[in-house]
């Protein structure tokens, strides 16, 4: 049997370091503190030793988490807003109330006759429905732009902790105060949060703010104020209250632009 490269090594290496932390943000989300090394295990369908192999501690494994997901944190700032939940298309009444459109089946070949009724109603039918996506889609337009800059990265936000729980453990423990890690290990992660989360939530709120009331906030954006990061603060605990119970029923991505309508981001 061929020995593994150096470089297949480290691509195992990570690739088991990724399981473990996805397994261990799950595990924390319904034990908190109270997670266990085995726990963990379980949840990722490793052995035990395995996973100690990596991490001989809950706290070690938790740092990592935490970090790790810090890198990928200001994802709200570049990902795509998916669509809202698609509003259905409004059918006249009299469309409801006319019959359906006989089509006759196709030949034995498996191939529709040419022409005849088949072939409209097959244009028909896609025309409808590419006018349906087209509607759908203006809609879908309309009330991503009613939300605003704010709320839109809002909505962003919470998608993403829905596609990775990680994230919304971060924005969790944040609020915290990342009290389930020693002071040496928290105070580190919390000026980094402060650095690549909270400004840029604070500046995007005062430009939102300053769109609103008609006002420049050029000469006051040199700074990051306390009352403008405590905003931000203040932001990011009513999203991750709300989102906790909508993450424990798997309907955080499609509840994002409730949560937002229901904030007035």
């Amino acid at each position: 049997m061929t020995p593994r490269t150096k470089e297949q090594n480290e691509e195992i290496r990570l690739r088991r370091l990724a399981q473990i932390r996805k397994a261990a943000a799950d595990v924390f989300l319904n034990k908190g503190p109270l997670l266990e090394i085995r726990d963990v295990a379980a949840q990722a369908g490793l052995g035990y030793g395995t996973v100690y192999h990596y991490y001989s501690n809950k706290g070690d494994l938790l740092h990592d988490l935490l970090w790790d997901a810090l890198e990928r944190a200001g994802g709200w700032r570049e990902a795509p807003l998916e669509a809202l939940p698609k509003v259905p298309p409004v059918v006249p009444l009299e469309a409801q109330l006319k019959p359906p459109l006989e089509v006759p089946r196709a030949s034995a070949s498996g191939k529709a006759p040419a022409g005849g009724h088949f072939g409209l109603a097959a244009d028909a039918d896609t025309g409808n429905s590419a006018a349906a996506d087209s509607r759908s889609g203006s809609r879908e337009t309309a009330a991503a732009a009613e939300l605003g800059p704010v709320a839109a990265s809002g909505v962003r936000l919470l998608q993403l902790w829905a596609e990775d729980p990680a994230l919304y453990l971060l924005h969790k423990q944040a609020g915290e105060g990342f009290a389930s890690l020693p002071e040496a290990r928290s105070a580190p992660l919390s000026a980094a949060f402060r650095r690549e989360v909270l400004a840029p939530l604070a500046a995007l709120l005062e430009t939102g703010r300053a769109a609103t009331d008609g006002a420049s906030a050029s000469g006051e954006n040199a700074a990051e104020p306390p009352d403008r990061l405590q905003r931000a603060e203040m932001l990011l605990a009513a999203l991750v209250g709300c989102a906790s119970l909508s993450l424990r029923r798997g309907k955080l991505y499609e509840e994002a632009g409730d949560i937002a309508r229901f904030l007035k981001l």
